[in-house]
């Protein structure tokens, strides 16, 4: 039975690297303000990109501009996470592992 187990462990950790490569080369897309803002994140929670549409960038409302790319980046986090949590679920059948 210890061999079997060790087996079964064996396999969810290649797995599992598998999956940590996949999510290096994954990447999502948000935006805010209709498009003037967006960003593209990896699984890995990296910020690849971002971009700004010329239009916004007002210098006397820099404030706005901060809530815009705060809101971009936001979403994109999030849609990273569960991206990375539904590929993670499906290989560890939903139980939650620390550090995954």
């Amino acid at each position: 039975m210890n061999r079997q187990f060790a087996r079964q462990a064996q396999q969810l950790q290649a797995r599992l690297a598998k999956a940590q490569e996949q999510l290096e080369s994954t990447t999502v897309d948000a935006s805010s303000g209709g498009g003037v803002v967006k960003v593209v994140i990896t699984g890995k929670l990296k910020i690849q990109s971002i971009s700004i549409d010329k239009d916004v960038v007002d210098p006397d409302d820099i404030e706005i501009l901060e809530e815009l790319i705060l809101a971009a980046i936001n979403e994109g986090l999030d849609k990273a996470q569960e991206s990375a949590q539904q590929m993670m679920g499906a290989i560890t059948g939903g139980l939650k592992l620390p550090g995954l």
